[in-house]
Formats: C-alpha cells, structure tokens, sequence
C-alpha cells in the first residue's frame, strides 16, 4: 500500500482524514493540525502507508497552487488602504521584530546562518484563512480590532510573496557570474509581468465574458490559467507558488472574482489536505525529541511575543488597549504560508527535513494554542487587563474607520421582474446590490439618474458558499427573483448560515413552488414567497373591473 499509488490507499488515507478531522472539529481545532496528525499516522512512523511521494506530492503542489491563486485574486489593496496606518505600520512592525528576535533565538539553539533565517522568517506569518473564519464565526470580522487584524494579515500575505519571489528567484542554483543572474532574473520577470499586464487589459475580460455563462466552465477555465501561469514562472525560473499568485492578481479586478473565489474554496481546501498530511508524514521522530525544546521556545515566543509587539505598536499609535489585545491575538500563530516557505526552502536545497519538521511542530503548537486564545478572546482580555495598561496612552485616536460599503436591499436575478423591483428601491432612495449569473448583464433603469444607488456583482446564487462575501449585514431586505425552487431553497439556507438576519423573499411561479417552501422550508428561513404572475393576474382583474 505505500506510495499512494492504489486507489484503496488513496480511499484509507481520505478515510483516516475524516475521522480525525470529525475529532479535530468537535474539539474546536482549526483542521490544518488534524491534516497534520494524519500524515503522522499514515506516514512511515506508524502505519507506513506513505512512504514515497509520486501522487502525495503532486496533489499538494496542485493544492498550493490554488492556494496563492485565490490569495491573488482576493488581494484587496483597498482594505488596507481604508484601515490606514495602523495596517502597514503594524503589519510590517511585527514581521520586522518577529524576524530579528528569531533570529537571534535561532542562533542561541546553534542553527547555522541560513537555517536561522529561514526560521525566523517562517516565525512572522500568520495564517489568514484560519483568523478570517474564527473572526466570521464570532461575528468580530467586521469589529475594528477584525478589520485591523485582517489589514496587516493583508500586508503579510505581500510580504511573503515577495520573500518566495527573491527565494525562488536567487535561491536556485544557476550558471554564470552574478550580475548575468540578476539581468537574467530582471528580463524574465519583466517579460512575465509586461505579458500579465497585456493579458490583463486584452485578453482576460473578453475570455471570461465567454465563458463566464456557464459555472462549471468558468471553473475549469480559471484553474487551467492559474496553473498555467504557474507552469510557466516555474519554467522561467520562479516558484509555481509565484505564478500562481500572479495568476490570481490579474483576476483580481474582475466583476467574477468573487464568484471564482467562492466557488474555488472547496477545492482548495480538499488539495490542501495532502500538503500537510505530506508534512507529516515527513516529520522524523527519531530526531523530533532534540527539537521539543527548540518549538516549545519558539511557540512561546510566537504565542506571546508576537501579540505584545502588536499591542506596542498600536499603543504608540493610540489606539485603545482593547483593541489592540483583540488584535494582535491574530498574530499568535505561524501560518501555512510558513510551512510552505519551509518546503521552498528544502526544495532549494537550503534546508534540511529536520527544520521542516521543527517549523512544522511550531505550527501545530500554535494554532491549537492560539485557536482557544481567539474563540476566549473577551475573557482573556478580562483577566489581563489590569496588566495592560502599560501598551495604552492617556489620549487614545478615533478609533473609527470608514464603514466597508453597504446596501440597503440584495437583489438576486436581473430579470424583467427584477429589474421592476430595483427599480422601485431605487426610487424609494435604497442603496441596491444586484446578483446575477449572467456576465453580460448590466444595469438597465428607466431613470438613469437612479444608477449610482444600483450596483452589479456576477454570482451564482446555487454556490453555497458565495453569500459568506456579501454585506448581508447591512441589508434590510434580502429579495431572490429567480425562478427556481431548489436554487432558492439552498441560497436561503446559505444566506442563514453565512449570518444574514434580514427578511429573505424568494419567488415562485405557481402554487406548487409556493407550496414547496410552506412545506420544506422553515419560515424564519424564508419570510416571504412572492408569486409575480398571481399578483399580475389579480392587478389585471382589478384593473378591467375598474373599467
């Protein structure tokens, strides 16, 4: 069974994936750590399923890739742009300290140069994916100290990229003298830049208007560009993880990027699973009892250190110590970017398996550490207070920030029913989101002065996961004018689950689809059924009987 090359290991190995992650889940524990453990369990220090890597390895490279792809693509300059300051003063405050002090920490524990830096560089990230859900589940993400977090995570993200950039750019081995290398690296990176740009301004809009008509092929299209994109810097001497965040960047202005994102999560992380079940099969145990000591100073340094340099920096800025606490407890664990970095680094040739495997212990102590401080926040903060007035002024800024932007109603469909009903939130002075699948639709109003209180966004309603990216919280109505029971079943029930407390309306075109929601769905789920036709045909009647 080793190797995963039968379908019978690849069907055990998934098999153990879903009962420790079942374990992981109900012991409220981000499945980055579960994935883990199973690479442990399968690996050769237990039951030996894997022990080469063939197929592991390329689902995880596939994994990765898809990863920086949608980092790319949901790279929002303009949130960090709208918290100011603080984001970049802190985002690259605490990657500057994280990085000096492990450094040093790293040399206390007789790591040579390279190993040190790689160490300490790997110690600054934190993981965005795993704070954005814990900040969502808590409903805190649209909190100031949320909103500050996800800017410097935001800032992190560029940070790393650019340090895998120089890796995979300079770290790998090439011929020639040294100013041959650095004018060979500026050409090809200006030639794969100046082609992007091209792409993006020419090519890319007309390409997805094609197919952006059908869900499935969109997909499809979007995956085979972000690995081809990264096939390509792979082949010009950068990293696959560069291409495929450039892939995602040139998407990123897109009207379908929200679509792609959301419609992308599953898959991304499904693929991740066998990254890190890769990183744990690789874990050494012979050698891992010399590296406790080293990860248990490490964890603490990132689970403490990290936090308080965070909360001295916003300090200094004046902002409020409670804020600031709720804050840099985002920064309290290293991230998969770290892990990754790390595996960069061991494909280059500048690290060993053991650093591998000490990165990897450091991030499993930390994100199950820092999880519980998240999900605790508040009553941490209760018990710490006293203790943390020494990191706050007397005079603290405004700590407002400009409010991301809200609309009144979201209107799913932009059909002729639709286009009636936007119309009359318009002109009652709502602010109105449009929701359509269609990416050749565009906001048709009979008063055009009415336009700049309607926008468009491309969307499937019948994604699960697409309303989790829409400001259901500022919405006062919630209005689906498609003309589909199961698609309004399921974009009700996701609506609810993504937090959405406004009256959702959904329509049906006969009694039967009426009923199907009377009898199927809750009614706090759905509020109201409208039935245009019925309605049409009463507003008839009564206008004959008028005559």
């Amino acid at each position: 069974m080793a190797g995963l090359d039968s379908f019978a290991t690849m069907a055990a190995v998934l098999a153990v994936a879903a009962i420790v992650a079942f374990i992981a889940h109900r012991a409220r524990q981000p499945l980055i750590v579960a994935f883990i453990v199973v690479g442990v369990i399968v690996g050769p220090s237990l039951l030996g399923w894997v022990e080469e890597a063939g197929t592991l390895e390329l689902l995880a490279e596939i994994g990765i890739a898809i990863l920086l792809f949608l980092v790319g693509l949901k790279l929002d300059i303009r949130l960090v742009k709208s918290i100011g300051r603080v984001a970049l003063v802190t985002g690259l405050g605490q990657v500057l300290f994280t990085s000096l002090v492990g450094f040093g920490l790293a040399l206390l524990f007789g790591m040579p140069v390279v190993l040190a830096a790689y160490v300490a560089v790997a110690l600054t990230f934190s993981s965005t994916i795993i704070i954005v859900k814990l900040l969502s589940d808590k409903r805190e993400l649209d909190e100031l100290h949320g909103r500050i977090a996800l800017g410097f995570l935001i800032v992190q993200d560029i940070v790393v990229i650019v340090v895998m950039i120089a890796l995979s750019s300079f770290g790998s081995e090439r011929d020639g003298p040294l100013w041959e290398q650095i004018a060979a690296v500026l050409l090809a990176a200006v030639a794969l830049i100046g082609g992007l740009a091209v792409a993006m301004r020419w090519v890319l809009p007309r390409l997805l208007r094609l197919v952006a008509s059908s869900q499935e092929l969109l997909i499809v299209c979007c995956i085979a560009w972000a690995v081809a994109v990264a096939a390509l810097t792979d082949y010009l001497g950068f990293s696959v993880e560069v291409g495929a965040f450039l892939a995602g960047f040139a998407l990123a202005s897109t009207r379908f990027r929200e679509s792609i994102a959301s419609s992308l999560a599953g898959l991304r992380d499904f693929l991740l699973l066998f990254f890190f079940i890769e990183l744990g099969a690789q874990l050494d145990f012979s050698s891992i009892g010399a590296q406790v000591p080293a990860a248990l100073a490490f964890s603490a340094f990132v689970l403490i250190g990290n936090p308080l340099i965070v909360l001295a920096i916003m300090g200094v800025m004046g902002y409020p110590k409670r804020v600031s606490f709720l804050a840099g407890l985002a920064v309290a664990q290293i991230s998969e970017f770290s892990l990754i970095l790390v595996a960069l680094g061991r494909d280059l040739g500048h690290v060993d398996n053991d650093t591998v495997g000490l990165v990897t212990l450091v991030g499993m102590i930390t994100i199950g550490a820092s999880t519980y401080m998240i999900l605790y926040s508040k009553p941490l903060f209760a018990v710490l207070e006293p203790f943390l007035g020494i990191f706050e002024r007397r005079r603290t800024i405004n700590v407002s920030v400009p409010e991301p932007k809200a609309y009144d109603v979201i209107v799913f469909g932009h059909g002729r029913f639709g286009r009636r009903l936007i119309e009359e939130f318009a002109t009652l002075g709502y602010s109105v989101l449009v929701v359509d699948w269609d990416p050749y639709a565009e906001i048709s109003l009979d008063n055009p002065a009415l336009a700049d209180r309607v926008a468009l966004v491309y969307g499937d309603a019948s994604n699960g996961e697409f309303p989790d990216i829409l400001p259901l919280g500022s919405a006062k109505w919630i209005v689906s004018t498609i003309p589909n029971v199961e698609v309004n079943k399921i974009l009700a029930t996701s609506l609810r689950r993504h937090g959405a407390t406004a009256p959702v309306a959904v329509t049906a075109h006969s009694e039967a689809e009426a009923g199907a929601f009377s009898r199927e769905i809750d009614e706090k789920v759905v509020n109201l059924v409208l039935e245009p036709f019925d309605d049409a045909a009463d507003d008839a009647i009564a206008a004959l009987r008028a005559l």
